[in-house]
């Protein structure tokens, strides 16, 4: 979602904290005033770059979509802090959590273990992130499905990779592509027109 920039790498007058030399983690991470949608990945901070219109398209047509059909066991939440480890807070798109994992409007982050899906959608700086190392800390923390989201095709419409977290080896495994329509029945029923995005 941004680029990773430590405290070293600032000027010695700057205001920016100085990191422990283990790197933050969560508790710092909590008690700093950081630039709203800054995550904790491996103890270093990492700050968002601005956004293009495809990415907020992107989550307003998904967020939506995922509303359709949700059950009231469930809630749709974009761009949430999800604890993951000690040292890493990454802040998904969007999620869908478990209702009894929702606080009150003061609440700032979700556990992982409330957490059924995690959606990316993969900007330019965040490639590397968004492709291999946040997947890899959300199968890690056990959340079930994780969907990458690409601009793809001569229309720079949404492409949705859906992946299902395979519980012995904590990693995902591919469950398909999706171009122009996301129909899925897990984690529950979703069936998305992706070709809406040219009409929002």
């Amino acid at each position: 979602m941004g680029e990773t920039m430590t405290a070293e790498a600032l000027r010695d007058d700057s205001e920016w904290p100085v990191p422990p030399p283990d790197g933050y983690t969560l508790d710092d991470y909590f008690t700093l005033d950081l630039p709203p949608h800054t995550e904790l990945i491996d103890g270093s901070l990492v700050f968002v770059s601005p956004r293009r219109q495809f990415h907020t398209l992107t989550l307003y047509l998904l967020e939506q979509g995922l509303r359709q059909h949700i059950s009231e066991a469930l809630r749709v939440r974009r761009e949430m802090a999800v604890v993951v480890g000690k040292r890493n807070v990454p802040e998904p798109d969007l999620v869908v959590v478990k209702a009894d994992g929702v606080g009150g409007p003061r609440q700032r982050r979700y556990e992982a273990a409330d957490v059924l899906l995690a959606v990316e959608v993969v900007s330019p700086d965040s490639e590397d992130r968004d492709r291999d190392t946040k997947p890899h800390k959300y199968a890690a923390a056990g959340i079930p499905h994780f969907w990458r989201v690409e601009m793809s095709g001569e229309h720079d419409r949404p492409a949705v990779w859906t992946y299902e977290c395979d519980e012995v080896t904590k990693r995902y495994v591919s469950t398909g592509v999706h171009h122009d329509r996301l129909k899925l029945a897990d984690p529950y029923d979703i069936d998305i027109d992706l070709t809406a995005i040219d009409r929002l």
